[in-house]
Formats: structure tokens, sequence, C-alpha cells
């Protein structure tokens, strides 16, 4: 392929993740779903304007890295403490049900392997794809209703948070376990060696940015250093540990996250997320999606996963929250709060794709989880919160 090839592909995704953003918003849809048929209308399956390239798949790639980087530095550490642990609690629920049933849906399917078997892995992987939460759906839906700051938006925040956490934890497991050279006592050893070198390592990058901070605020320096060391967690947790490389990224935010300048930061390395690598990175999940293999096993299959994904969470984070005291009502509140899925469901999908756990086919499920997730959670906590208030002026 010519050099200059390049540059038209990037302008044909670009120009078209962007028109198809703004629809996507227009129908009150992530604008994330709108870049994803952008590639799928553009790539292959359609007109056939772009084709998967080495450059386009380095670009996304660096893409992923930069959004992982991003929701690490949106967690607020000391929200996490304070809110203790019922909120951990919660997310724990929330991730094992869904773990469980995601795996147990992929082996009614296609029949239950032997423990370290590749299928049995993709069946773990399957379920760990529907831990992933994000509630930015159910953030916006309780600031409308000015809901956002009461017991239970505080909950449904703060196990959202922990929650991720979790999940890119489950995650580095199931990618280590999945390599038939692996020993799964060297696997633990290296994911612990791996989190103690980032906490004291973190510990000790941190300290140094906190003296750049003072001495060079809002200076862009910060940022690109920041940049820099999420880059390098990155090669470090995949080449040195052998983990995914978008850990490396999550625990980079983490580690900068309390940052007087932290929202400087952010609002720099978005920039480039948001102008280039972060819609080829969707755009790049679109052009890779296929339905060659979508006949009525793989249908069957991708509109049981989007149900069983949203009960999962429903049902983990819901009961869990009914043995933490809770009443029925905010309960369920708070366990449809959790059902939304996003960017992070994508990108522990595309991490599985690289790993050999999925193929490019059951994208389609991933997607419509998002869809779909996207669309009701915003209706049904209208209905509930306006279904309890209806009941409180009857008793008033």
């Amino acid at each position: 392929m010519e050099t200059y090839n390049v540059f038209l592909d990037l302008a044909i995704i670009l120009f078209f993740a962007k028109v198809f953003g703004i629809l996507a918003r227009k129908c009150k849809a992530p604008q994330v779903v709108g870049q994803i048929l952008a590639g799928l209308i553009v790539g292959p399956c359609v007109l056939g304007w772009v084709t998967q390239t080495d450059f386009i798949t380095q670009m996304a790639e660096i893409g992923v890295i930069i959004l992982m980087f991003e929701v690490g530095l949106e967690t607020d550490l000391k929200e996490l403490v304070k809110t203790g642990p019922i909120a951990f609690l919660i997310a724990c629920s929330g991730v094992f049900v869904p773990l469980v049933m995601g795996a147990a849906l992929y082996m009614g399917f296609y029949g239950t392997s032997p423990w370290g078997s590749e299928n049995f892995y993709k069946a773990v992987f399957m379920g760990t794809i529907m831990t992933a939460t994000s509630v930015s759906i159910t953030v916006a839906a309780l600031q409308e209703l000015g809901k956002l700051k009461s017991k239970v938006g505080t909950a449904i925040v703060s196990a959202a948070i922990i929650d991720d956490v979790i999940g890119i934890i489950v995650l580095t497991f199931v990618i280590g376990f999945k390599s038939p050279d692996s020993n799964p006592g060297m696997v633990i050893l290296k994911t612990i060696a791996f989190f103690i070198m980032a906490i004291v390592g973190g510990f000790i990058v941190f300290k140094i940015f906190l003296v750049l901070d003072n001495r060079y605020p809002h200076t862009r320096r910060i940022p690109i250093a920041s940049l820099a060391f999420c880059f390098l967690l990155s090669y470090l947790a995949e080449k040195v540990f052998g983990i995914a490389d978008i850990t490396g990224a999550y625990v980079a935010g983490i580690v900068l996250c309390n940052l007087s300048d932290n929202s400087y930061i952010e609002q720099k390395v978005d920039v480039s997320s948001y102008m280039i690598f972060g819609p080829i990175f969707f755009a790049g999940i679109g052009l890779k999606t296929t339905f060659s293999a979508m006949n009525s096993t793989m249908i069957a299959f991708c509109i049981c996963f989007v149900i069983v994904a949203l009960l999962a969470k429903v049902l983990g984070c819901g009961l869990m929250s009914r043995l933490c005291r809770y009443n029925f009502s905010d309960s369920l509140k708070i366990g449809v709060g959790m059902m939304t899925r996003g960017e992070v469901a994508l990108i522990v999908a595309q991490k599985g794709m690289a790993a050999g756990l999925l193929t490019a086919d059951y994208f389609t499920a991933v997607i419509l989880l998002i869809l779909v997730s996207s669309f009701m959670t915003p209706i049904i906590l209208k209905f509930l919160y306006s279904r309890d208030d209806r009941l409180a002026n009857k008793t008033a």
C-alpha cells in the first residue's frame, strides 16, 4: 500500500466517525456507537472504502491506551476510600454474578469444557466482558432527576469506580492464564509483583509529579510527562509482567488522579484522544466486525447475551444492596443504574480478540448491549423515581 493512502483512510474514518457520532448523540445514544457504525459502513462489511491495516491497528492500540489512562485519571481515590465497604460489596457482587452468568451462557450455547481448556477461558472471558460498567449515561440521568448526590446516586458512582478496578484485575488474570505455556503460580506471582511495583513506584512517581506540578503549574510539560509515564507503564505491564497493557495505562491514571493539575492533564490528553485516536479505535471495531458467521445460533446468542448481561448486573448489585439494608426500591435503582455498558466493555472485548479469546463476530453482541443498556437505563430509572414520587404523594 502506498504511504499516502493512509491519509485518505484517516480522512474517511475521522469524517464519518464525527458525522455518525453526532447522529448517535441526537438519537440519545452514546457517540461511540455512531463511531462504530461509521467503521462498519466505510469498512469491508458495507462500502469497502477502508480496510484494516497495520497502521490503523497500531493507531487504535494507542487510542485504547489513552482511553484507559483517562478512565484512571477520572477515578476519585478519596471518594473510593470514603464510600467504605458497602460500595465495595456491591461492586464485588456486580462483577461476580455477571462473570458466572456470562460464562454459563457461553457454555450453554457451545457446551461445557474442562477447567483450563481454551473453550473454558473463552467462556470466562465472555463473563469478563459483562463485568464492565459505564455509568456516564446513569450519571446524566441522575443529574437530570436531581438525584446524583443522593444515597443511591453516591452508591452507584462509587460502586462503578470499584467495579472497574476489580474488572481490570479479573481481565489481567484471565488473559494471563489463557496462554498455553502459562504457569498458574507464575501468573499470580507476576500479577501481584506488578501491583506491588505499581504501588511503590506509583508513590515515588506521584511525589515527583507533585514537585513538578507545584513548580510548573498549568504547563504542557506536565501532560506530556504524564502520557510518557502512561506508555512506559503499559509497556512494562505487557512486556515484563505479561499482563494486559491497558492495566498499566489504567494504573498510571490512578497514580496521577490526585494531582491538583489532574483536570488540566485530562483536558490536554483528551484533545488527542477525542480528535484522532479515540475515533480510530471505535471505528476500527466497526472495520473488524463481520456478519459472515451471523447465523440463527449467533443471532440467538446476541439476544441472550444482552438479556443476561442486563439481568446479571441488576441481580448482582441489587441483591447485594438489599443485603446491605437498602430498601427494595433503592436496591432496584442501584441494580438498574449499574447495568449500562460503554467504552470499557469494548476495550475488554478488543483485548480478548488480540489474545485469541474472542472473534470479530461477537463484537455485534457487545455493540448491541451498549445500545440497549444506554437506551433502557435512563427510561427505567425515571420510571422508578416517578413511581416512588407518586407513592410518596399518595401517602402524604
